[in-house]
């Protein structure tokens, strides 16, 4: 009778997990890059906040020199912080194919190309956890696009660097990771 037993609570078992392994949601594979590239910013947000409160809080001043240093001594500070910082550690590979297949479609439009190609740089050598060029404007990215792509914290934004879409820290002016060939 025990065997009976233990052969029956078995079987219901096994068939309860064979049921509940076929009624478990599928997982949405956007998702679960969207929510990757969010813990990814929030961990640089994180970064740049410890790299923020280890400063002297900056007093509010209209000269632009000043502001300028306490950006510089930022961006010096998260460099530092993120000295192994490469290519791909925010827009891994499948991050990078799947904002292509969000962007291109979007910069199809003509009035997206026109604002794109309108303050786009064009190409210069750039790298991660550098600061972007003074001297090189920063490129507009259509409303469309925008809306296309997840929405960034503040003081994070997306800008074209030639046909590349670059992700920039404002508050620092540091190149934080890029996709190369976003656009064609």
């Amino acid at each position: 009778m025990t065997r009976l037993f233990a052969a029956v609570a078995c079987a219901t078992l096994v068939h309860a997990s064979a049921v509940s392994a076929q009624h478990k949601p599928a997982v949405n594979p956007h998702a679960a890059l969207l929510a990757d590239f969010k813990d990814r910013i929030d961990k640089y947000v994180e970064l740049r906040k410890k790299a923020d409160d280890s400063a002297p809080p900056l007093k509010k001043t209209p000269e632009p020199a000043e502001i300028r240093a306490a950006q510089d001594a930022l961006g010096e500070r998260v460099g530092a912080a993120r000295t192994g910082a490469k290519h791909g550690d925010i827009f891994t590979p499948e991050i990078s194919a799947y904002f292509r297949h969000l962007v291109r479609p979007e910069v199809k439009n003509p009035g997206a190309k026109d604002l794109i190609k309108d303050d786009n740089p064009g190409n210069f050598p750039f790298k991660v956890n550098t600061k972007y060029p003074e001297k090189e404007p920063l490129s507009s990215v259509p409303p469309n696009v925008l809306k296309s792509l997840p929405q960034l914290p503040k003081d994070i934004e997306y800008r074209f660097v030639g046909k590349h879409l670059i992700l920039r820290d404002a508050r620092a002016n540091l190149i934080i990771d890029y996709i190369p060939n976003a656009i064609s």
